[in-house]
């Protein structure tokens, strides 16, 4: 009995000595800077565009759109919308997510709107800041997706 209230009383002796030997000092830097997004240069641009942190970079090419459409629709679109845009996504039941596919949505609102609700967002949807032309592929992509 008393070997094993000596046991514990060591081992929650240890614990608190690493617990306040670990956690007394805050995490070391190494020197380093803290990093801003406007610190981010490219190997085309080695200035950095001159851009203010937040605001969305402009694609380089064409060719690099329909991957970013991708990673947008992906990454924001799909968490409510789900990956065929039912509105089936891990978040869109919670939010009541509109069903892209459903042609009757599809056949009343224009590119525009669908354009403005992406850059300005709708009801619980958050505004995106993206570049015209991914916000054009998503158009596309939501377009595509009529009957589906």
């Amino acid at each position: 009995m008393l070997g094993s209230l000596l046991v514990r009383t060591a081992w929650w002796s240890l614990l608190g000595l690493s617990l306040l030997l670990g956690c007394d000092r805050a995490p070391s830097a190494q020197g380093l800077p803290e990093w801003k997004p406007g610190d981010h240069h490219s190997a085309d641009d080695p200035a950095g565009g001159g851009q203010s942190p937040g605001q969305a970079a402009p694609a380089r090419s064409g060719t690099d759109i329909p991957a970013l459409v991708d990673v947008a629709w992906r990454q924001d679109c799909a968490k409510c919308h789900g990956p065929g845009g039912h509105g089936d996504g891990p978040q869109g039941p919670m939010l009541h997510a509109r069903d892209l596919t459903d042609p009757a949505w599809q056949g009343k609102v224009s590119d525009a709107d669908i354009a403005a609700s992406i850059r300005s967002g709708k009801d619980k949807m958050p505004k995106y800041d993206l570049p015209d032309g991914v916000v054009q592929g998503l158009v596309a992509r939501i377009r595509a997706l009529k009957g589906g």
